[in-house]
């Protein structure tokens, strides 16, 4: 089976925060799981968001929406230790683009995961994806464009 790889450039990366594992982020195996790590990312992204004044629901009905995520876990990470989420942008395109994540443990500078979340421009009134507001978009001129 083919296995997921995951590389952003450099210097794509514009906001990082901390986190720290909690003890209900623990799974069975005794390390952070699958579900929590999840909820982290999507935390990460909802702080990027807010930085950088983009609303994920603005008033007239457009938002962001998460269209796919991608992880890949490198080492474990447990309870009580400090991940670094360092959060960019890359691959814009008409409707919205990727939101890249990479995860390490500052301790001991071990790499954790790597992920990167699609999204997309929708209005949430009209039920309907629309294209990336210039608002948006004026914040991140050097980011690529496919498409």
């Amino acid at each position: 089976m083919a296995r997921l790889k995951l590389e952003f450039p450099e210097h794509q990366y514009y906001y990082s925060t901390q986190l720290t594992v909690r003890v209900t982020d623990i799974n069975g195996a005794n390390h952070l799981g699958n579900d929590s790590m999840i909820s982290m990312i999507s935390e990460a992204r909802a702080r990027f968001l807010f930085e950088f004044g983009i609303e994920e629901n603005r008033d007239d009905g457009v938002g962001i929406i998460v269209t796919d995520l991608a992880t890949t876990y490198k080492t474990e990470a447990h309870a009580r230790d400090h991940l670094l989420f360092e959060v960019g942008v890359m691959d814009f395109n008409k409707y919205g683009g990727d939101i890249t994540f990479r995860i390490t443990r500052p301790a001991d500078g071990a790499l954790v995961a790597m992920a990167k979340s699609g999204f997309v421009f929708f209005n949430y009134k009209m039920k309907k994806v629309v294209p990336m507001p210039e608002t948006f978009r004026d914040k991140f001129p050097k980011v690529n464009w496919i498409g």
